[in-house]
């Protein structure tokens, strides 16, 4: 799953905003969730709990929301 970005800023006088732009930008293409997914091992054990309990989230979330519970 790795793909190769081209990410541009270019730096005219200030610093900062250049730095804002580029942190933008990767967030966006998702660079950063990518290199923590890679840094970070976890078991299918462990991604089939973490998908389960987002499911049952959504599902209480989704109740809350029509008034059922």
């Amino acid at each position: 799953m790795k793909r190769k970005s081209n990410i541009q800023i270019n730096v005219t006088n200030n610093l900062e905003r250049a730095l804002k732009q580029l942190k933008k930008k990767l967030e966006r293409e998702g660079v950063v969730r990518d290199m923590k997914r890679l840094v970070y091992f976890e078991s299918p054990t462990q991604k089939k709990r973490k998908r389960l309990m987002r499911a049952v989230k959504q599902n209480y979330i989704r109740m809350a929301s029509q008034r059922l519970i």
